[in-house]
């Protein structure tokens, strides 16, 4: 697990801002959710033979001898929560959510035991309409962030019908290479077979190649929903590569899984992943309700927007006020309200600890400051203030503190909230 540092935060601020606005452009609003649910929940949604429930999760009994669990992922929370507080009764739901979520896994760069997403599910929708409306949105995210270097992968898992006649296919097929497969796969070749085609052991990837594909075995109704979603896809200008072997590391997927993958981050290269999940919400105790969703690693995202040459937007300090010499101190405080009051979005930093004349400018020039006012004796007596430009080369200039909101207001480009007069 790890910190991220103050400039760091910028971009994901940055980055964060960016998804959230795109996502409630298309109608999806905000769900928080705790941290902390029980552990029946995961091991019913993402099902008992994957590695986040058999390897990875952080369970724990409480006092009350209950087993609780940092949530691993957030799309079983959302359907426990849409379930427990009525969203879903005779109601159709778009919701987004983001946070902090923990698996035990094998640190590496790019993945930590803590690791960030951002997620957006639609639930109570069945036509692929909004398949393609999730897809050509995450497309939309990576326009907005200039975000290059993505590849959309899709594939449908059909429906339970096609998927047990596949399944039995599959399993015929790897009970005749038993002796070549590894210890996992053995193990999930009784309870889940279609896991054994998500390894990521090399060795296993020449029989992986030779499998039976579930595109050979679809119902006809998951048929056409594929194609139309991949008539969307095509209308709206989304690329993609179908990809047969794509089915997603999660029991509860099925019909529509996708993700947007890129070779610039090393082994990390899922970047937004996604898929439906129909059966979910009966699974966990409510009535049918098809749903869909993605979820996108911010961890990833930050990496990615940073190799594909992202700029974060000036976060630090507008105006840094200095003071010195007797009863100035109290002018900068009063005059850095007054410009947070009249000037919209104005970031005002006075110094603090005293200090000469050249440590202030300083602490000035390394907050990042456009500007810094300087306030001392002769400043007071005339009710000016010095305004030194800090990353020009302009000279100091006085300026009468009647003047200041407005001065400031046309340099900084910032909104003036309203007339105001001059300190106090």
């Amino acid at each position: 697990m790890n910190d991220i540092l103050p400039e760091a935060c910028a971009t994901w601020r940055h980055l964060e801002s960016a998804v959230r606005e795109i996502a409630e452009s298309y109608g999806y609003r905000e769900l928080r959710l705790p941290i902390l649910e029980h552990t029946e929940l995961f091991r019913r949604s993402i099902g008992e033979v994957t590695d986040i429930v058999e390897k990875e999760m952080y369970s724990f009994e409480d006092r009350n001898g209950e087993s609780l669990t940092l949530r691993p992922e957030a799309t079983a929370g959302v359907v426990r929560a849409g379930i427990t507080n009525g969203l879903l009764h005779n109601q159709r739901q778009k919701l987004w959510t983001r946070g902090p979520m923990f698996r035990h896994e094998k640190p590496q760069k790019g993945r930590y035991r803590q690791f960030h997403q951002f997620n957006v599910e639609a639930l109570g929708y069945e036509g692929p309409d909004v398949d393609a409306e999730l897809i050509v949105m995450s497309a939309r995210i990576w326009r907005r962030l200039g975000i290059s270097r993505l590849t959309l992968e899709i594939n449908t898992l059909g429906m339970p019908v096609s998927r047990k006649r596949y399944r039995d296919r599959l399993v015929d097929y790897l009970s005749g290479v038993k002796s070549r497969l590894d210890q996992d796969s053995i193990r999930r070749l009784e309870q889940n077979p279609l896991r054994i085609l998500d390894s990521k052991n090399p060795d296993m990837q020449g029989i992986i190649e030779a499998a039976p594909v579930m595109l050979d075995h679809l119902d006809t109704e998951s048929a056409g929903h594929f194609d139309e979603l991949k008539a969307l896809l095509d209308a709206a200008g989304v690329a993609y590569r179908v990809n047969p072997r794509l089915v997603r590391g999660l029991d509860y997927y099925n019909r529509t899984v996708f993700e947007w993958v890129t070779d610039a981050l090393g082994s990390q290269g899922a970047v937004c992943s996604g898929g439906r999940y129909d059966g979910l919400v009966e699974k966990l105790g409510g009535r049918p309700t098809p749903a869909i969703g993605w979820a996108m690693g911010m961890e990833r995202l930050v990496a990615l927007f940073e190799v594909c040459g992202g700029r974060t937007p000036a976060a630090g300090t507008d105006v840094y006020v200095a003071a010195l010499g007797e009863g100035t101190l109290e002018r900068a405080f009063a005059l850095a309200e007054t410009l947070r009051d009249a000037i919209d979005g104005i970031r005002v930093e006075v110094n603090l600890g005293g200090g000469s004349f050249k440590s202030q400018m300083k602490r000035a020039d390394r907050s990042g400051a456009a500007f810094a006012l300087v306030i001392g004796e002769s400043e007071l007596a005339g009710n000016r203030v010095g305004l030194k430009p800090l990353r020009s080369a302009e000279e100091q200039s006085d300026v009468a503190v009647d003047d200041l909101v407005r001065v400031l207001a046309e340099k900084t480009m910032k909104p003036a909230a309203g007339a105001a007069g001059s300190s106090k």
